[in-house]
């Protein structure tokens, strides 16, 4: 074999089968081949496991489909290239002309867009409630044959607390399909509630490190399987060596989010005593209007802190530009703390009603609690707070 043919076809590396990598390798290949035209044949009729194309899958995302189902309580996982993509795959997967789809106005700003503008070109109706309006949901379930019942808990970025046994109950009986993004909540939460999806994004807490995006859809396994050729063919597939590095952030996970839930609930102390804040949105504090249904469906309550300053905007503004180890950037579940303002996080597609119901006002700010030392934290906080 000649030099230039060679340096295309290396020679290849066997393990022994009693020889094995403790860290599953990187598979940073888009193709796959098997040994005959038959053998190649019988994959692409579906009798025998195997990998041809990345875009359907590869082995690297496969590990990283298999151990969120897990985390998850559920048989099977797509991810795709970000959190986003999550959400827009699976809503395109799950619904079609003529569908109905009740939503929430405590939904996160993306999402609002998909089902409203989106698929709403597509002929895909919806209703959009307040997610602590029970009598409504009932109402709305009654009113219009429903495909999909679209959630969050807590929600972004008031950490509203959703009730998920009540939610699930009424859309089952409707017959509606149930989808919730528990990315806030994280993998290891929620997956004893009759949930149909779960959607994350695995920008957060999965990866940890903020270097790398990407988007997960769990569930049960006839579903999601339903739902594979649709991913494949609108091609937001995740990267093997982001899979990776997803899977190297997963490791670290349950220390992580264990950590920063309890340095969050310290600074949502804080904040609650302090003359300068009106209110604290943290479902581990007692004066949470939903603190006890929190306690009753979470295990930990959750790394992101939101809460109101007296003073308005400006204030918000004078609070932002005066902390020094919160950057001030947008997402959430990374190692280093986060803030953002009212003005940063949108809202501008609701009316003036569905601005009440979101509960977000000009003196709002949302921090994501990092891996920092807790006591610099709180001096960051206190000082800013001074300014």
């Amino acid at each position: 074999m000649k030099k230039p043919t060679r340096v295309n076809h290396p020679p290849p590396i066997e393990l022994a089968a009693d020889n094995r990598p403790v860290i599953a390798p990187i598979y940073q290949s888009v193709k796959f081949e098997f040994d005959t035209l038959e053998e190649t044949e019988r994959y692409l009729r579906g009798e025998r496991p195997g990998f041809f194309y990345s875009r359907a899958s590869n082995p690297t995302t496969r590990q990283l489909e298999l151990l969120l189902a897990e985390l998850q309580g559920r048989e099977e996982c797509l991810v795709t290239a970000s959190g986003v993509g999550a959400v827009a795959q699976a809503l395109l997967a799950l619904t079609k002309q003529g569908d109905h789809i009740l939503c929430f106005v405590e939904t996160y700003n993306p999402t609002r867009y998909l089902i409203r503008r989106l698929l709403g070109r597509f002929g895909v109706t919806h209703s959009m409630l307040s997610i602590e309006d029970a009598a409504g949901i009932e109402r709305a379930l009654a009113a219009h044959p429903t495909r999909l019942v679209w959630f969050e808990s807590p929600t972004n970025p008031v950490t509203k607390v959703a009730d998920i046994g009540a939610i699930t109950r009424l859309a089952k009986s409707a017959g509606a399909l149930v989808a919730m993004d528990n990315t806030f909540a994280g993998l290891h939460q929620h997956g004893e509630y009759d949930i149909d999806v779960f959607v994350h994004s695995l920008t957060k807490y999965a990866s940890g490190a903020g270097d790398v995006l990407g988007g997960a859809v769990i569930g049960r396994g006839d579903l999601i399987r339903s739902m594979r050729t649709d991913f494949g063919m609108l091609g937001g597939t995740l990267d093997p060596h982001a899979a990776y590095l997803i899977l190297r952030g997963l490791r670290t996970y349950f220390v992580r989010y264990q950590a920063q839930s309890a340095s969050a609930q310290r600074i949502a102390e804080l904040l609650a005593s302090h003359p300068a804040v009106a209110r604290v949105h943290y479902p581990g504090l007692p004066s949470h209007p939903r603190h006890e249904l929190a306690r009753a469906q979470m295990k930990d309550f959750g790394t992101i802190v939101t809460f109101d300053l007296k003073g308005g905007a400006e204030a918000s503004g004078r609070f932002a530009d005066a902390l020094q180890l919160f950057a001030m950037t947008a997402s959430l579940g990374s190692t280093e703390s986060l803030v953002v303002t009212a003005q940063m996080m949108g809202g501008r597609d609701l009316s003036a009603d569905q601005q009440a119901i979101s509960a977000i006002t000009e003196g709002t700010v949302r921090l994501s609690i990092g891996l920092e030392d807790i006591d610099d934290l709180i001096a960051d906080v206190t000082q800013a707070l001074s300014a």
